[in-house]
């Protein structure tokens, strides 16, 4: 285990640094001069304060040189200066990463728990009214868009209904504390929870379903039923624990997915996390915030990688980690 953890992070370092240098040519190669949209918001143009501006910024050194002044401010977590918040890359999203997190948490564990109950729930009846029940609504969250979905979701629990808010991440002056401010923010939390995970529950209620069925049919799982075993425990201990290893490894590439997917979501609830930051700076042509917002992703995403090359292990021990 030692060993092998040491090879998968040296191969994520490379991994990682590969995606820092990709990042930062993919920015630079956009149409436009950084100095001019900053001396637009600052509201002079003039020559000499764009020559400041590129001086102070690095700008008007060759690109293999800002290269090289990036990639080490990287190795050392000095991820720039961000001309439009007037702060530190790292600051920026350091403040901004709990609230993604959070988010991007509570959809996944929600869609995986719910997708693999229902697709045990429909392997176990297939052919039934559940199980095509349940192959429908997997099929129709799947085919819906995100944005439509939690426009939907919006106006009905918090403009119809209005159980719901249907922005921020808490009660804007409401001052709460404690227990009152959790409940705050689980009820902010739900709808755009609810939005981002529906989609990925029906990837996972229909890859279960599949699994199960194909292992089902395996001959250790008919052994298993010849011996008189009970089929609770065929199920639990046979069937879907050998089922569950594609569907680990479907949610360990997904997880990553999740905090690009969260982008549209924060942008509709207006959820203050990185997403919403990597659009505002899109928008400003703020490169130091893209690059680290691409820089804090692409670390995750390896990490759940690797999380997922480790559960592996846990949930059948018959493979071996190598």
């Amino acid at each position: 285990m030692p060993g092998f953890l040491a090879q998968r992070l040296v191969k994520a370092a490379i991994v990682v640094l590969a995606i820092v240098v990709c990042n930062f040519f993919l920015i630079h190669a956009a149409p436009g001069d950084p100095a001019s949209v900053i001396a637009g918001q600052s509201g002079a143009a003039d020559e000499r304060f764009l020559q400041q501006l590129r001086t102070q910024f690095g700008l008007d050194q060759p690109l293999h040189v800002q290269l090289w002044i990036y990639v080490k401010g990287v190795l050392t977590l000095d991820l720039g200066f961000s001309h439009r918040q007037q702060m530190p890359v790292s600051t920026l999203i350091m403040d901004r990463l709990p609230a993604t997190l959070l988010l991007t948490g509570a959809a996944f564990a929600f869609a995986i728990t719910l997708g693999i109950t229902l697709g045990t729930l429909a392997a176990r009846r297939v052919g039934t009214w559940a199980d095509s029940v349940i192959t429908v609504l997997a099929l129709t969250f799947y085919a819906t868009p995100l944005f439509w979905v939690g426009l939907m979701l919006v106006l009905f629990f918090s403009v119809w209904l209005e159980w719901l808010p249907s922005f921020g991440m808490m009660s804007v002056g409401a001052n709460l504390a404690g227990l009152a401010l959790v409940l705050d923010v689980a009820k902010h939390l739900l709808l755009p929870a609810l939005t981002l995970g529906l989609f990925y529950m029906a990837v996972y209620a229909r890859l279960t379903r599949a699994t199960m069925l194909e292992v089902a049919d395996q001959d250790f799982v008919k052994t298993a039923r010849a011996k008189g075993v009970p089929e609770g425990q065929v199920v639990r201990r046979h069937v879907l624990r050998n089922a569950l290893l594609p569907v680990i490894t479907f949610a360990g590439i997904q997880a990553g997915q999740l905090i690009g997917g969260s982008i549209l979501v924060e942008t509709v609830f207006a959820w203050p996390g990185i997403g919403r930051l990597a659009f505002e700076a899109l928008l400003a042509r703020d490169y130091p915030v893209l690059m680290g917002v691409f820089f804090a992703t692409s670390v995750m995403v390896v990490l759940f990688n690797l999380l997922t090359d480790l559960l592996y292990a846990v949930v059948d021990p018959r493979v071996e980690v190598a």
